[in-house]
């Protein structure tokens, strides 16, 4: 048992200094007094089946005050409202256009096509790709644009606020920013793209596996996601916002930069609407992440059980339940900072073993779904496929 606890206390003080740490350096968009141009922004929004969100996400992007930028939106093949909502209110204004998605390709993901194909039609220096179910605040595109051109961002990566109102939703769709915050070097990341030449004797498999972004709103210049092939280097990736990061961060020796920020005051997301969806887009997306590497899967499962969820079972079954009562109180210590700072569900941070254990279990069922018949996302069907390694 006390081997047990030192494990345990281990990876949740572990945990902690790395959320510590991590917020030092994730930055927060803040509206910028007056606009400024750096270049011209593309714009892009990839959406199929899209009639839930698609109006008030459209409407947002227009209302944004940055000086130069077009807004293209894809219909994917949409069989529901989708391009009878979004194409009226961008209609009379020939910056933007709504653009008809050509048929599916074999080996590329609906999703992966789409952004390909907006980045073919895109004029922009800058690419910004950002999902039909986001809401972004009047400033945000200027503030990003700030961001990134100060920071001389390659691939600047916004994390919204994650609207969640069914019960569902707010049990499992904060445990994403444990993993993101706690559990990923973004600070490392920093650090390192300010001396490239310590980066270049990390092994370039390493550097890769630190990286990371969030497809909700990743603002790529666009030399840099050219460099890197785009989404055609990753069409048969599901998970293609992680599989952007981990190649940007894979060039750091090179001189790419990539940087995650909090933009939980100006921009909103609400990624699913009802447990069903969470289950189906979680499951899609989990084993992907890993891109079949089994040992880690297995020891990042393991972590995550031993630390987050055990200890709610030995404060009343051990012994040592005092021991027991420290680390759960660690864990409400990272919950609580991660709710604060992101602004989600306290009912998700109370109910946190019961939304730990169910995102669990969503994982497990993503690894035998894709390891079988594959997963299912908007009616299409995908068995996860990966880049070589390189």
């Amino acid at each position: 048992m006390f081997f047990l606890n030192a494990i345990i206390l281990g990876v949740l003080g572990a945990s902690l200094l790395g959320l510590g740490v991590n917020l030092l350096f994730f930055r927060s968009l803040a509206a910028v007094p007056e606009p400024v141009a750096h270049g011209r922004v593309s714009v892009l929004v990839p959406a199929r089946n899209e009639e839930r969100s698609i109006g008030e996400c459209v409407s947002s992007l227009l209302a944004q005050d940055y000086p130069d930028f077009e807004l293209l939106i894809l219909d994917d093949a949409s069989t529901d409202r989708t391009a009878a909502i979004a194409g009226p209110l961008i209609a009379g204004n020939p910056r933007h256009r709504l653009v008809t998605g050509a048929p599916l390709p074999e080996g590329w993901t609906g999703k992966n096509w789409a952004c390909h194909q907006l980045s073919q039609a895109a004029c922009g220096e800058w690419l910004l790709f950002t999902d039909a179910d986001t809401v972004h605040r009047p400033g945000a595109l200027s503030a990003a644009l700030a961001m990134a051109a100060g920071a001389r961002a390659d691939l600047l990566s916004a994390w919204p606020r994650l609207i969640t109102l069914t019960l569902g939703e707010k049990l499992v769709i904060p445990v994403l920013h444990i993993l993101a915050l706690c559990w990923f070097p973004m600070a490392l990341l920093q650090f390192l793209q300010t001396r490239p030449r310590l980066a270049a004797r990390i092994p370039r498999g390493l550097l890769r596996s630190w990286g990371g972004a969030n497809g909700q709103f990743m603002l790529f210049r666009r030399t840099a996601y050219e460099g890197i092939g785009g989404h055609l280097a990753v069409r048969a990736h599901i998970v293609e916002d992680v599989a952007l990061g981990r190649e940007i961060a894979r060039r750091i020796p090179e001189g790419m930069r990539l940087f995650n920020c909090d933009a939980s005051r100006l921009i909103d997301c609400r990624m699913y609407q009802s447990f069903r969806e969470v289950c189906d887009g979680f499951t899609k997306n989990v084993r992907a992440a890993f891109e079949g590497d089994l040992v880690t899967w297995y020891l990042a499962g393991g972590l995550q059980f031993t630390a987050f969820i055990l200890p709610f079972a030995l404060v009343f079954f051990s012994s040592q339940y005092r021991v027991a009562a420290i680390e759960i109180a660690l864990i409400y210590t990272i919950r609580v900072i991660l709710t604060l700072r992101m602004r989600t569900s306290w009912l998700g941070c109370i109910l946190h073993p019961i939304g730990h254990l169910m995102a669990m279990a969503i994982a497990i069922r993503s690894w035998i779904k894709t390891a079988g018949a594959g997963v299912e996302w908007k009616g299409r069907k995908y068995r996860p496929s990966y880049p070589p390694p390189r």
